[in-house]
């Protein structure tokens, strides 16, 4: 086959550092923005990026040329490089060391868009560490608690 096809679905998720409300309301559409950019960049479209005051969920396509560990590294340094340039506020402002992503399937791309525009309310409700907790659950991945949580 001469020509290289890919469909690779991704919900990536990611906390600031200790969890920290360092997101606000009033800067998502800039943040999610600038996140699309950077995805974009590596060749990986974003298809729905939402947040909630401490972390970001992201449903994207990888590149064919790019692995999970680089896409991630790239979002979470050019964002929080740009975050910085914010003002004084947003001096110590960090990512978490770690991350998640997840395969998910072409038919539960609507449904995982919308779950993903609804994290501000869905988190009035639910801490991250439960929903984080459930994801895993939800896609088989064994962890221990010690270690997810920076």
């Amino acid at each position: 086959m001469p020509q290289s096809l890919a469909n690779v679905l991704l919900h990536i998720v990611f906390s600031t550092k200790h969890r920290e409300p360092w997101i606000d309301e009033g800067d998502e559409p800039e943040l999610h923005a600038y996140l699309a950019t950077a995805c974009k960049s590596l060749d990986c479209p974003p298809h729905k990026i939402g947040s909630a005051d401490d972390h970001v969920h992201l449903a994207v396509s990888l590149g064919r040329s790019t692995t999970i560990a680089a896409l991630v590294q790239h979002i979470k340094q050019d964002s929080s490089r740009w975050i910085k340039t914010k003002g004084p506020t947003y001096a110590d402002f960090a990512w978490q060391a770690g991350y998640g992503a997840f395969s998910i399937g072409q038919s539960q791309l609507d449904d995982l868009r919308r779950y993903i525009a609804g994290q501000r309310e869905h988190h009035r409700r639910e801490s991250f560490q439960d929903e984080y907790r459930k994801i895993l659950a939800r896609y088989g991945v064994e962890f221990d608690e010690r270690f997810v949580w920076d």
